[in-house]
């Protein structure tokens, strides 16, 4: 599995600690910029690529530094967190990510994840194995003619700049991401997106042997360069089937779309912090374009970053979220159309046993995005899952669906004779359709939709 180690600094790491950190290989080792900039490799005297150093990120968002390593590291923010990736190809790899990484902590104040791993000796890298796995220039650890494959031993895998980077790389080259990870590893929301939506798989080290996808539980076995199902009726491993009781904790999931004209005057972000208030009682801290998030919630700056890259004729997609106590996280994709700006969110909210779900609030919530943020569209969702809205590698229980939601414009071109009948709320159309236990729920979901699609 992967040797990555995090270094978490009170202290900013310039370039020159950096560099100092880098020595931990030795004199004969070479040091690249790659990624235009954005990160350093040390290579070994036969090019080889070993230890990545990422760009250190300045964490000023409460609850980051734990909710993707643990309750046990404990770092106050704002804290700089660098992280040090090391290749899977050369095993000694492994002990000068460590090393690089403790040099950082000891310089600038600070502390590492994983503890045991780190030091501050001098790693002595011998020539790699010519029959060693080769990522080549995509920097991952094993690349087929058909997948590129990275290994990560985490508790939280989630959708950092460098994995959404290689994302995009990866699927320009024609090849199918494939993460892989121990049983015990979880997804983020973001992450979790991000691989359902594309030629990306899960692979999880089943306990007893073999693997499995993550998402899907379908046995998994190495064919063509790639792991794959065993069949076209792929049998399901026992590890994802495990019964999972979540205790009572459960997760309110909103899709929702909103259309704005595209003047100087717009300001995005208010559908999704007034659907946030509604949801936990707060508006959410932080946002970013990766995780970890970073930066203080800042309508005024996620709108500035959406004007400069629409310019290019480029979308922007963006992760927030909420105060540790209150557990919440959104996708947000902005994109520029003939009709204005359009937002695309997906937000979850957690609950622990103890706390209810606020479906009461939909309706009203419902109407102020119709009146006052532009909503096109608006589904809620309800399912029995982790307050801390990670997925992980097992089977869970399927969304079900609680309301649907027209705005204004939509509602316009429908009639109320729906089979289900509707509340007007201001300008928007109100769909109930259930409490988010019945099932039944999903049947009179579709009902709705061919309705909706015949009234087009």
């Amino acid at each position: 599995m992967s040797h990555d180690v995090i270094a978490l600094t009170r202290n900013m790491p310039d370039a020159r600690t950096v560099l100092a950190g880098l020595y931990a290989g030795g004199p004969d080792l070479r040091v690249d910029s790659v990624c235009e900039g954005a990160a350093i490799r040390l290579c070994g005297a036969d090019g080889r690529p070993l230890v990545t150093v990422e760009v250190p990120i300045f964490i000023q968002v409460p609850g980051e530094v734990s909710r993707l390593l643990g309750s046990k590291v404990r770092t106050e923010t704002p804290v700089w967190w660098t992280e040090v990736r090391a290749t899977t190809a050369v095993a000694e790899a492994g002990r000068l990510a460590g090393s690089v990484a403790g040099r950082l902590a000891t310089v600038l104040d600070g502390a590492t994840w994983p503890a045991d791993t780190v030091h501050t000796d001098v790693v002595s890298i011998p020539s790699a194995d010519d029959d060693s796995p080769d990522g080549g220039a995509l920097g991952v650890d094993v690349l087929t003619d058909q997948a590129a494959l990275i290994m990560q031993d985490r508790p939280v895998v989630a959708a950092t700049t460098w994995l959404t980077d290689l994302v995009q790389t990866t699927i320009a080259t024609g090849h199918e991401l494939q993460l892989i990870t121990p049983p015990g590893t979880r997804l983020t929301l973001p992450l979790r997106t991000l691989l359902a939506n594309l030629p990306a798989r899960w692979v999880v080290r089943d306990p007893d042997g073999g693997y499995y996808d993550g998402l899907t539980g379908a046995v998994l076995h190495w064919h063509e360069s790639r792991f794959a199902p065993a069949g076209a009726q792929a049998a399901i491993s026992a590890a994802f089937d495990v019964p999972v009781d979540v205790q009572g904790e459960r997760q309110l999931h909103l899709s929702l779309r909103t259309t704005h004209p595209a003047d100087e005057h717009l300001l995005l972000g208010g559908a999704l912090e007034t659907a946030w208030q509604a949801l936990t009682g707060g508006p959410p801290i932080g946002w970013s374009t990766a995780e970890p998030v970073n930066l203080p919630w800042s309508p005024r700056q996620l709108t500035e970053l959406a004007r400069v890259r629409a310019e290019k004729s480029l979308p922007t997609w963006l992760v927030a979220v909420g105060a540790p106590d209150r557990p919440a996280i959104a996708t947000c994709r902005i994109v520029r159309t003939p009709a204005g700006v359009e937002e695309h969110i997906t937000l979850a909210a957690g609950y622990p046993s103890a706390q209810a779900p606020p479906l009461h609030a939909l309706p009203e919530l419902a109407e102020t995005l119709a009146a006052h943020h532009g909503l096109a569209s608006m589904l809620t969702q309800l399912r029995p899952a982790r307050a801390d809205l990670t997925t992980p590698p097992h089977r869970e229980a399927p969304p079900v669906p609680v309301a649907y939601t027209l705005g204004h414009d939509a509602a316009r071109t429908h009639t109320e004779s729906a089979p289900v009948h509707p509340m007007r709320l201001g300008p928007a159309l109100h769909y109930p359709l259930g409490d988010g236990t019945d099932q039944a729920a999903w049947h009179r979901l579709k009902a709705l939709a061919d309705h909706l699609n015949a009234a087009r």
